[in-house]
């Protein structure tokens, strides 16, 4: 779905960085609701040029100099820039297909024609700002551990992964699956990932924890009293949180969790359990409770801040916090069935590899 934010803004030579003060300001610049609760209705923007995990070069360091920072800014803006270039009609593919743009291998880089694989800069936002708090830029999403990176992973969950992806080898332009015992990965919709499906949207943009992603990383939050309604605008999930609440029943279990909130002084706290087998945050599992803070830090911006538990895939809880920027921006709707013909045609190209596979085995169809 394309972005709200124009790739002219994306490209734009100014920078600005974001300086916000960690602390709520005075209670005069917070809007408050009748009973006196920081109101944290609003419209957000957040995505950001910081990644979640701390590059390795820059240690237990979690801050940047303004330097580097405007040297992440300026790189972004290159890269933007060369994505933009057109490519010859004549101009062949590159070797391998196009090189990942370090969001994993389900998308990849691309020019602005010419070339094969996933969507251009019209499609996409990762944000054109590295942000700060109390005026000092990040390293990192993830502040604990120390080294801004998630911790190790237990040994059942590193034998998941490995089996994980011997079922999951990728399309060679064969029905390599025929040869693997069990299921396939393309059997039918159930076996294809939730954001294919246009159940719940990739990286763990509705969370919890919440994190930006590649494009449509608009929130939309509505207060009320005892209520908090997180509208995520992709795949148009919205996220309610009860205040005061307690938690379903334990086999009771949803797609973004059962989330319950209560107020420590001005911060809203908000602690989700009750998640499906595989939910939104990649590797964690059923087992996983998540724990969010939202703290209003003037008129228009929060602190999001979260601690991941989940026992039997990190060794260690993991913990991290970011800026939601406020915005004029609304959240327009998301409407992934609408469109959703690459999930049916993932299917019928995976029967037509088998078919041929059949066929030149002497099988038939």
């Amino acid at each position: 779905m394309p972005s709200r934010v124009t790739l002219a803004a994306a490209t734009a030579a100014a920078i600005a960085f974001l300086a916000v003060p960690a602390a709520p300001a005075d209670d005069d610049a917070i809007p408050r609701t009748a009973s006196g609760r920081p109101d944290l209705t609003g419209d957000y923007e957040i995505a950001t040029l910081t990644p979640l995990q701390r590059p390795q070069e820059f240690g237990d360091n979690l801050y940047l100099t303004r330097e580097q920072a405007e040297e992440i800014v300026e790189r972004e803006r290159e890269r933007v820039a060369a994505r933009a270039a057109v490519r010859a009609i004549d101009e062949p593919p590159p070797p391998g297909g196009a090189p990942p743009i370090g969001l994993g291998d389900e998308f990849r880089e691309t020019s602005g024609a010419g070339n094969v694989g996933g969507y251009n800069n019209f499609w996409t936002d990762r944000g054109n700002d590295v942000f700060s708090i109390d005026g000092r830029f990040r390293t990192s999403i993830i502040i604990d551990p120390p080294n801004g990176r998630m911790p190790q992973l237990t040994v059942e969950t590193l034998q998941r992964m490995s089996e994980r992806r011997g079922r999951r080898r990728g399309n060679d332009g064969t029905a390599w699956w025929l040869e693997v015992e069990g299921p396939g990965p393309y059997d039918g919709p159930e076996n294809l990932g939730v954001p294919e499906r246009c159940l719940i949207g990739f990286g763990s943009t509705g969370g919890p924890p919440m994190l930006p992603v590649l494009y449509n990383n608009a929130k939309r939050i509505v207060q009320t009293e005892d209520h908090l309604m997180i509208l995520v605008e992709m795949v148009h999930d919205a996220r309610i949180v009860r205040i005061g609440g307690e938690h379903a029943p334990e086999d009771e279990r949803r797609w973004l969790g059962d989330s319950i909130g209560w107020w420590e002084g001005d911060t809203l706290v908000v602690e989700t359990t009750n998640f499906i087998d595989r939910p939104a945050l990649f590797l964690a599992s059923r087992n996983l409770k998540v724990t969010e803070r939202f703290t209003r830090v003037n008129a228009d911006d929060l602190l999001y801040s979260f601690t991941v538990e989940d026992s039997t895939v990190w060794s260690a809880p993991w913990s991290g916090e970011y800026l939601w920027p406020g915005t004029p921006a609304k959240v327009y709707e998301y409407a992934c069935h609408e469109g959703n013909y690459a999930m049916g045609n993932i299917l019928r190209g995976a029967r037509l590899l088998e078919d041929e596979t059949r066929s030149a085995a002497g099988g038939g169809q």
